[in-house]
């Protein structure tokens, strides 16, 4: 086993950055990958101009890559923002507005897993407040996307990074996840496992592979600390992707780190040929 036996896919929202958005589908191409991901890429709006995704979507065609994952509207991310789906006001009306443009989108590309940010507390504001809210839109989310055969993903983050936001484990994640389901009664909500955030809050990767591989939609690396590409930290990811394939987990494996100083299309030497 090891990286050779992986299935890749690049993250186009952290990776090629130092391209245009219509331009990176087929740099990732070129460096060899066949599958990326995307943040959602209009930050400012979530209800951009068919135009603008009509011409994503031909960039990713012409450049022969699938889109296996894509996150709804999140707010400014990168930046401050960690979500919109529990934030009353405007960022909530916002992230509903999107749940019908993302999905369209995602049936139109054949993507099949929707990432939804939870969103930070917000001050001044009950927390159970917000749960409720998130709850009410998560339900949403994951109607829509089970009416197109995709997966909702319930994203947990990290504390040093994200301090603001909730769901600061692998259990509290899964904990949302039982609530969708539940609420739904559709069983399309998952888990989206990042080592990287994980290893972050201190989380004990073996157990949590072992407890929840099997309620995972999808999994995202990057090496700890400085969240570069694998080998530039201390995590064992060749070793924690072999215990995920033990364990069951047969998806996709989004690689979501930072280049460093250097291209995007230099940062995978670690990859063998």
């Amino acid at each position: 086993m090891g990286y050779a036996d992986q299935r890749f896919d690049v993250n186009l929202s952290i990776l090629f950055t130092e391209l245009p958005l219509l331009e990176r589908p087929a740099a990732a191409a070129a460096a060899g990958f066949s599958a990326v991901e995307l943040w959602w890429p209009w930050t400012e709006n979530p209800t951009p101009p068919q135009a603008e995704l009509d011409a994503l979507r031909k960039a990713l065609d012409d450049a022969g890559t699938q889109l296996v994952g894509l996150n709804f509207y999140a707010g400014r991310l990168p930046g401050p923002d960690r979500g919109a789906l529990s934030l009353p006001g405007a960022e909530s009306d916002r992230f509903r507005a999107n749940i019908e443009v993302a999905t369209a989108f995602a049936a139109a590309t054949d993507c099949r897993a929707l990432n939804a940010l939870y969103g930070n507390r917000v001050d001044g504001v009950d927390p159970a407040v917000q749960d409720e809210l998130a709850l009410e839109n998560l339900v949403a989310a994951a109607r829509a996307a089970h009416d197109i055969g995709a997966d909702l993903l319930i994203e947990a983050l990290n504390g040093p990074e994200s301090p603001r936001y909730p769901l600061l484990s692998a259990p509290s994640a899964i904990e949302v996840v039982d609530r969708v389901d539940e609420a739904t009664g559709l069983g399309n909500a998952k888990f989206l496992l990042d080592l990287y955030h994980l290893s972050m809050n201190g989380e004990d990767l073996g157990q949590v592979i072992k407890a929840y591989a099997a309620r995972t939609g999808h999994v995202q690396i990057a090496d700890n600390p400085g969240r570069g590409a694998p080998g530039t930290g201390s995590l064992p990811l060749e070793r924690l992707l072999d215990e995920l394939a033990d364990a069951g987990y047969a998806g996709r494996v989004g690689l979501e780190y930072k280049p460093g100083d250097r291209p995007s299309a230099e940062s995978f030497d670690w990859l063998p040929a």
